[in-house]
């Protein structure tokens, strides 16, 4: 088969691979039908996640068609579609018996990151009855890609670790997939204002219409200014963090209020500075997390009842064969005006 594979920082090639077998009875052999690229999978080309050997296939996304089950699968069988759940859990063990799936003992992000993933014509799925979902009779495939990662990753490391609560005053500092999902899973709670902060002003003007109330554009480097402004000095509530570098951590810490939270969801591959010394007096909570997908069922009927629509965050669509051309339009966002791309294998 032929699957996006790793070979090292800035190295990636679709080459044939193996195609999957089942290796316990627990799991399942999924065909992919559509996949995505994630800001993870860039970040591992960077050489952020060092623990992703040379030669694994990316890839934690996508929805598909049950192709094999192992004997002690029982929720699926051979022709069910599915949508691949991003985090692997087991549902047994001490952290998956409290909703912590991401860091299942036998599990958690496993996929495109410890074995192989979904950037593939297929995948193996550990642990299947507990790291699948039934796919609704009638939901578009392409939209529930969106719900295997982005969206349970926005609303549960951003909306529910934020706290954000009816009136409060919300900043997204990244205007990319993550941060747009947090942005429509956010508006669930009614917070009065958002602000949506990035470098680039399509994203801004995107983030309009998914419901931004104000757009600050951080080229300038005076974001924090420009938001304090916003705010009558106040600061916000809640300063969500979804790039994953310093300069977008600072500015999470200058602008919350006294009392406020700072959720940081996006991948760090190198320190920042905690500034204790300005924010211990500050009755701040700073949370940080790997998504758990416990609000994928949920997630899931918000989609199916058209009350959430992901469909909009997706800007471009490629034949898997395209793929390392659809690498290279993610991977230059800004000038391609791309948000998610869509990877099909038909």
């Amino acid at each position: 088969m032929k699957a996006l594979t790793y070979l090292g920082p800035g190295k990636k090639e679709l080459m044939e691979k193996p195609k999957p077998k089942i290796e316990k009875e627990t799991d399942a052999i999924v065909k992919i039908i559509k996949t995505t690229i994630c800001g993870t999978d860039l970040h591992i080309l960077s050489g952020d996640v060092p623990t992703v050997e040379e030669g694994r296939i990316l890839g934690h996304e996508g929805v598909g068609i049950i192709e094999e089950v192992g004997s002690a699968v029982k929720n699926f069988k051979k022709g069910d579609r599915v949508l691949i759940s991003c985090i692997t859990s087991c549902g047994k063990c001490e952290n998956c018996k409290k909703g912590l799936y991401a860091h299942c003992e036998d599990g958690g992000w496993i996929l495109g990151h410890l074995i192989d993933g979904t950037q593939a014509e297929y995948v193996r799925i550990p642990h299947a009855d507990n790291s699948l979902y039934p796919i609704p009779e009638g939901v578009d495939e392409e939209t529930l890609v969106m719900l295997s990662d982005i969206l349970p990753t926005g609303f549960e490391i951003g909306v529910l670790n934020g706290k954000v609560q009816p009136g409060q005053t919300v900043a997204i500092i990244g205007a990319g997939p993550v941060g747009m999902a947090a942005l429509l899973t956010a508006q669930f709670y009614s917070p009065a204002e958002i602000i949506m902060v990035d470098l680039d002003d399509n994203r801004l003007e995107v983030a309009k219409k998914f419901g931004a109330t104000q757009v600050v554009n951080s080229a300038d480097g005076k974001a924090v200014e420009k938001i304090m402004e916003l705010t009558g000095g106040k600061g916000v509530d809640v300063a969500m963090e979804a790039v994953g570098i310093p300069a977008t951590f600072d500015i999470c810490q200058e602008i919350v209020k006294p009392g406020g939270y700072i959720a940081n969801i996006g991948v760090h591959g190198k320190s920042v500075e905690f500034h204790i010394e300005k924010l211990w007096i500050r009755n701040i909570t700073l949370t940080t997390g790997l998504v758990n997908t416990t609000s994928t069922p949920m997630l899931l009927k918000t989609v199916q009842s058209k009350k959430l629509k992901p469909e909009q965050l997706i800007t471009h669509r490629f034949a898997f064969s395209d793929i390392m051309k659809a690498y290279e339009v993610f991977g230059n966002a800004a000038k391609e005006k791309a948000l998610k791309v869509i990877i099909s294998n038909s």
